[in-house]
Order: C-alpha cells, then structure tokens, then sequence
C-alpha cells in the first residue's frame, strides 16, 4: 500500500480539520526479501516522491502477524527491508521512516475503526476468504487487518493512494469505514480515493508470467530478489518464460512474458515497452539487455547495502527517530477520532 495525499480541509465537529501539506505515505509488509516488483512499482517512485513532498514511509510489521510467523524472522525481515530501503535512496532527513509498531497509534485507531466497522464487511474481504480457506488455524488478525490498512491510511490524512487490483477491495473499505465514522460521528477523516500506478506497477514472476512476483508467493526461480547476485539474476531472466513466437512483440494479454520483459526493461532504461520490442528482435538479445539492465540498477543499491550492514545501530536510529517524528505528527488525528466517537479528551 502507497499513498499520496494532497491538502484538504475538512469541516470538523468539535476538533480542528485536518489540513496537513502533500505528503505521500507508502507501508511495506516485512514478510520476505525485497524484490524487482518492490524496487520499480514501490520503492523508487516513494524515493522520488520524497525528494519533491513530505513523505511517511512506515514497515507494517503488525500486519505480518496475521498469518503463522516465526518471531525472529519478523526482526530480521524488518531490519532488512529497513536496511534495502535506506540503501534504495530513501533519505531519512527528508522522510519520516518507522516501524509502524514503535507507533502506538496505528493500533489505537484500529480499535477505533473497528468500532465502526461491520463484522459482515471485514468478512466479505476476497483477501481473507482466499488465504482462511487454506488454513486450519485463522487468526483474528487476519479478518481484522483491513481495518489496521485504514488506520494506516487515515491516520496521515492521506487523499490520493496509489494501490493495486489486489488492494482495491481494502481501499474501498477503507473509504466505507471514514465515510461512516464522519457521517456518525462529525467530519475527522479526508476520505481517500484510489488512484492507479501506470508503469511497472505490476513485475510478474518470470516463471509465471500470470503470477505477480511477491516476496512470499512466488517460487524463487521467478522472482529477482533485490539482494541476488548478478549471476543468478542472470539465471533467474535466462530461464524467464517467452513463448514459441519468432519474434519480439509487446501484447499483454496474448504474450504475458515477453511483455513483462519489457516492461521491466522500461522501467530501468526508460522507454516505452513496444518501442523496445523493436530495439530487441530476438528473445536472446532481449534477455541480454534486461540482465543488463536490472543488474545496473541493483550495483548501487546492494553497495550502499552491504556499507549499511556493517553498522545497523545507525539502521535502528533511524528508525527511533522516524518513530518519534510520527508519534508526533499522528497525535492529531488520533485526538480527533478520540473526542469524536466519545472518549475523554
């Protein structure tokens, strides 16, 4: 989830509306290494968002708890996504960096939220139906979660946020959820909307090219991890699926995986996607150039990485100070919300 929201002002009932500057927000769950699909949808549009607006960048570690989880992985995860994305170019002068649950908050108006939330809407969520029927043990959370994603949303007044087809359904509850509390309650969230990342948004598994590369459910043949040393990206894209065309061509639908091909080169090098179906007539030639390509723009990436390791107490810093800075920036909106539904102020 990543947002961008712009000023607003809201009437509000009894509390100051919120008025924050642009500031774009964007969560990434710690549950498994970072990849291709992170870096070109996620992480590289977050980075130059921050250099031109106010940014929040937060590591959902509470919703990695909704399924079975191994404790320590979770710290590991957590401090290597922290890790990556520092070594991605995020600037923790000009972003506000943290770990959402060093953030009391999220989980406060969580609570909050859920108190005017439905048990039948949460339910109705094609996420949980998908991942509870696989399960013998579903955790409450898992039902819950697209409540904290609102409280993670709301919480910064967030207006526009960039979200996948995947994510649309929780953005729409999140819509449902400010709508109702406002309508309950008097006017105390910026109701967001959804708005689409155009280029590069969706990386597919190379091995699937129907599958989005994921960091947990896709097998690691198909998925570049942003760590993977350029000779097993080289593998990793030699191995990609194409198909039995002759030649190079850019159709989505018909040809899934030299699309995608494309489409990751134009995200490194620039360029349309059928442009350089032209540039590229052969499946060889093709591999080649995004072999190149990706491994480029990973060399800076795994250098400032592997500095940054060497001194994870300047990670975990960071991450204190982001911390503060947004228990500070959050206190508004949780008062707000607060007062609103009826609680002593």
């Amino acid at each position: 989830m990543t947002a961008n929201p712009t000023a607003t002002a809201n009437p509000t009932t009894g509390a100051d509306a919120p008025a924050a500057p642009g500031v774009s927000l964007s969560g990434f769950k710690p549950t498994g290494h970072l990849h291709l699909g992170n870096l070109l949808g996620a992480i590289a549009p977050m980075v130059r968002a921050h250099r031109r607006t106010d940014s929040v960048v937060f590591l959902a570690d509470l919703h990695a708890m909704t399924v079975r989880h191994d404790p320590g992985a979770l710290r590991a995860f957590t401090m290597e996504q922290a890790t990556t994305m520092l070594a991605a170019g995020l600037d923790p002068d000009r972003a506000t960096f943290y770990v959402q649950s060093q953030v009391p908050a999220h989980a406060e108006l969580h609570y909050l939220l859920e108190c005017a939330t439905g048990y039948g809407e949460a339910h109705r969520m094609i996420q949980f139906r998908e991942k509870s029927a696989t399960q013998r043990h579903v955790r409450l959370s898992l039902l819950t979660y697209p409540v904290l994603m609102a409280a993670d949303i709301l919480l910064h007044d967030a207006r526009d946020v960039p979200v996948g087809e995947d994510q649309r359904q929780h953005l729409e509850l999140t819509r449902e959820i400010a709508t109702r509390f406002n309508g309950s309650y008097g006017e105390t969230f910026v109701v967001p909307r959804a708005v689409h990342p155009e280029v590069a948004a969706r990386v597919m598994d190379l091995a699937d090219p129907t599958a989005k590369m994921g960091k947990t459910t896709s097998g690691a043949s198909g998925t570049i991890f942003l760590l993977d040393p350029p000779d097993l990206v080289r593998r990793k894209v030699a191995r990609a699926v194409t198909d039995s065309e002759p030649t190079v061509a850019y159709d989505p639908d018909l040809r899934p995986g030299v699309a995608n091909l494309l489409e990751i080169l134009a995200a490194c090098v620039g360029g349309s996607p059928a442009a350089l179906a032209a540039d590229h007539p052969s499946y060889g030639r093709l591999k080649a150039a995004v072999t190149e390509a990706v491994v480029g723009v990973l060399h800076p990436l795994q250098s400032r990485y592997a500095e940054l390791s060497r001194d994870p107490g300047y990670v975990r810093r960071v991450l204190a100070d982001g911390a503060q800075r947004a228990r500070e920036a959050v206190e508004g909106t949780v008062f707000r919300a607060r007062q609103a539904i009826g609680l002593l102020t």
